[in-house]
C-alpha cells in the first residue's frame, strides 16, 4: 500500500504539528511570571521561548511577528469612536488613533 501524500504545503504541515502540541499554563505568583517576562523582553523572545529555554528544552527559530495584540469588544470600539471622534464601524481608522495613543506613550516613557 502506497503512503498517500499530503496534498497541504509543507509550511501548513509544519503549523499542524504545531497544532498537535499541548499548551499548559501556570499560575504563580505575580513577582514570578514578571521575572520570567522581563527576562524574555531582555533577551528578545517569548514568555513561551524564555520557558522553554529555562527548562533547557529546544527553542526553534521562528519568524519573529513584533506586534502587540488586544482584545476590544462591540462596547470598547463604541468607546474609542467616542473618543477618537468616529462611528464605532470604523474600526481600520480606530486602530490607527490607538496605534498614534501607543506610540505617543511609549515615546514619553
Amino acid at each position: 500500500m502506497s503512503k498517500k501524500k499530503n496534498p497541504l504545503p509543507e509550511q501548513w504541515q509544519q503549523n499542524q504539528k504545531a497544532a498537535k502540541a499541548t499548551q499548559i499554563a501556570f499560575d504563580m505568583d505575580e513577582k514570578f511570571q514578571y521575572s520570567i517576562r522581563k527576562a524574555a523582553l531582555d533577551t528578545g523572545v517569548s514568555p513561551s521561548d524564555q520557558i522553554r529555554h529555562i527548562l533547557g528544552l529546544t527553542v526553534t527559530k521562528r519568524p519573529k511577528r513584533p506586534r502587540l495584540t488586544v482584545s476590544l469588544s462591540a462596547q470598547d470600539y463604541a468607546l474609542l469612536a467616542e473618543k477618537y471622534h468616529l462611528k464605532a464601524e470604523q474600526q481600520l481608522e480606530i486602530k490607527k488613533h490607538v496605534l498614534d495613543d501607543l506610540i505617543h506613550f511609549s515615546s514619553e516613557n
